[in-house]
């Protein structure tokens, strides 16, 4: 299916599922309780998203300490980005999906999946969260298709 048809189709079914929601569970628990429950969840997801950020910040830090590649790392601070999004759109299907990606081995693993299917890794990550070099590669840093040389601009 067209990416844009899936998010065309998203940005209308969205909306209704968190209008039902909200009208749903407002008549459940109420005005008042509903609209505390959408600020308060609010609230935690930032409370919660601060730590998770501070902590994906840090294992991406260690592992370019390490000279691994921080593409797991990256791309969980990019799902944190849209869990912060989610978690600030008024609404408890957001608010759901939202707090789907703060917890970090379901992060973790969906970021693994990611990369294994784009890039076809049969084997995802290592632990540090960079990508293990292929075995059929050479180990040294000389690739094939880069020429040494020397650039002098002459004006």
């Amino acid at each position: 299916m067209n990416p844009f048809a899936i998010l065309l189709a998203l940005f209308f079914i969205v909306p209704i599922i968190e209008i039902y929601l909200l009208i749903e569970i407002g008549s459940i628990i109420g005005s008042f309780a509903t609209i505390f429950a959408v600020v308060f969840t609010a609230v935690l997801g930032a409370w919660l998203l601060r730590i998770q950020g501070f902590s994906t910040l840090r294992r991406l830090q260690q592992t370019a300490a390490q000279g691994g590649i921080p593409a797991i790392e990256m791309l969980e601070g990019a799902m944190l980005l849209v869990a912060g999004a989610l978690l600030l759109t008024p609404g408890f299907f957001t608010d759901a999906i939202g707090f789907l990606c703060l917890v970090p081995p379901l992060r973790r693993k969906m970021a693994v999946r990611f990369f294994q299917r784009i890039f076809r890794f049969p084997g995802g990550g290592s632990s540090s969260g960079g990508f293990q070099q292929s075995q059929s590669r050479p180990q040294h840093s000389h690739r094939p298709d880069v020429i040494e040389g020397e650039y002098r601009r002459d004006d």
